[in-house]
């Protein structure tokens, strides 16, 4: 059996994340949500977005990347929220059955307004 292998990222909450009021938490988010969206639009990222409703509440997004691990890694340690100290890049491949996933370009979110609009 043929498999497909995916880098994929897990980031997590900082344990020593720094405080924040709700106004720089929201400008970092919005600084969050724009980085990745360039990322997905140069075709960097395939597919990405935030964790709900988990048992850890440490495990923040997750993200399926088209390069190595190495490359991902790298442009992941860029993210405002990773370089703010919020934020850990936990990488790792991910193997499934060829053929089990396909992906569509969509147009992700750029900031927070646009993630809650209809």
């Amino acid at each position: 059996m043929r498999f497909d292998r995916y880098t994929v990222i897990m980031l997590t909450l900082r344990p020593d994340a720094p405080d924040m009021t709700d106004d720089q938490a929201a400008e970092l988010q919005d600084r969050h949500l724009a980085y990745g969206a360039a990322l997905q639009d140069r075709g960097l990222v395939l597919a990405r977005g935030p964790l709900m409703d988990q048992d850890d509440e440490r495990f923040r997004g997750f993200s399926i990347w088209s390069v190595d691990q190495a490359t991902a890694r790298a442009h992941a340690e860029g993210d405002p929220a990773v370089r703010a100290g919020r934020l850990d890049v936990n990488v790792m491949t991910w193997m499934m059955p060829a053929g089990n996933l396909h992906f569509t370009q969509v147009r992700a979110p750029r900031s927070i307004a646009e993630a809650t609009t209809d």
